[in-house]
């Protein structure tokens, strides 16, 4: 799997309404490591959160894996209250009305969640579940 960052300059072009949380990982210490892990490979976030319970988001685009209908797959790596927050929109694609509705590949997202946690685990070198 191959992850795009997503600079700051394109984050609005990027990010669509269809990204939807995969899954929140709730272990003391993590957040603060993926966030430092981040930043020393990537710099600034692809978004600035001037709240206590966001600090960061890094969106990637995934060119390499299917998202259809959709043109492209995003995936977002963010802090929400304390915990590892991974979103992405893979099984879902916006409406005529920019709605996000759900497309066959909604019922693939546990596993491609699990593709996805062991990827960034093999990328940051920190474990994600234990």
């Amino acid at each position: 799997m191959q992850l795009e960052f997503v600079p700051v300059e394109e984050f609005y072009f990027a990010l669509t309404l269809a990204v939807k949380p995969l899954e929140e990982i709730d272990r003391p210490g993590l957040v603060e490591q993926v966030r430092s892990r981040l930043h020393a490979e990537l710099g600034q976030p692809s978004t600035v959160a001037a709240a206590a319970h966001n600090t960061f988001n890094y969106v990637f685009r995934v060119p390499d894996v299917e998202n259809t209908p959709a043109p492209r797959l995003i995936v977002s790596v963010l802090d929400w209250h304390d915990k590892l927050r991974i979103s992405s929109d893979y099984g879902w694609a916006l409406d005529a009305e920019r709605k996000p509705t759900r497309t066959l590949l909604f019922e693939q997202r546990a596993d491609f969640a699990q593709v996805l946690r062991s990827h960034l685990q093999d990328w940051w070198q920190i474990p994600l579940i234990q």
